[in-house]
């Protein structure tokens, strides 16, 4: 039985894609994560060089290592032998024919929000990768694109700030943000997609479940 959440969620979610094919997106809903997976899969010819940014929903719907068991050409900087390669990695992912990522915020009006450390996430998002396929549950929804901003920088980034044990930001310890100047800050850039330029770049496929962050 679905709970209220996901019944919410399947009434919520067709609206929220009407919203996103509005901007330019090419969108999808999936009440299950199974059949999320394979429109995902689906999406990427089997020639691409594919990579991805770092998020816990397409961890938790393991779209990598199916990625890798179905012998796609792939660029995981976590494969690295090196800082170094970690980096050079990092870059070429930014010319890959996918990037995958997941998103911080999505609001009702079909705009994306996104918070990065680094920028590498947030660069492929805007430009590069012939096409981006971002996977978001339903959980990342808000109400207005200010209501987006602010689960962002005081829900997405205080939680992913817990999976990085060796920074100290002060969210690490207070678990909320303190608009901090730390160096070890993960909300360097803040990135609002309003309009997917070219048409259909963008895919963003939506989960009626709570993934992520």
């Amino acid at each position: 039985m679905r709970t209220l959440a996901e019944q919410r969620y399947s009434k919520l979610g067709p609206g929220v894609v009407k919203a996103l094919n509005a901007r330019s997106f090419e969108a999808f809903y999936f009440d299950e994560c199974e059949d999320a997976a394979e429109k995902i899969i689906s999406l990427i010819p089997k020639d691409h060089v594919v990579s991805w940014g770092g998020s816990k929903t397409l961890i938790d719907m393991g779209i990598q290592t199916r990625l890798e068991k179905d012998g796609y050409n792939l660029l995981d900087r976590d494969k690295a032998s090196s800082p170094q390669e970690r980096q050079e990695i990092m870059r070429r992912a930014l010319l890959c024919d996918t990037f995958l990522s997941g998103t911080n915020a999505v609001s009702e009006d079909g705009q994306l929000v996104n918070i990065d450390g680094i920028g590498n996430r947030a660069a492929a998002m805007i430009y590069g990768p012939r096409q981006v396929i971002i996977a978001a549950g339903m959980n990342k929804v808000a109400k207005t694109i200010f209501d987006a901003l602010s689960r962002a920088r005081t829900i997405a980034a205080p939680l992913n700030m817990q999976r990085f044990p060796n920074l100290k930001a002060p969210c690490s310890e207070t678990g909320t943000c303190m608009d901090c100047l730390s160096g070890d800050t993960i909300c360097s850039f803040f990135v609002t997609t309003r309009f997917c330029k070219p048409a259909g770049r963008i895919k963003v496929v939506l989960i009626g479940k709570d993934l992520g962050l």
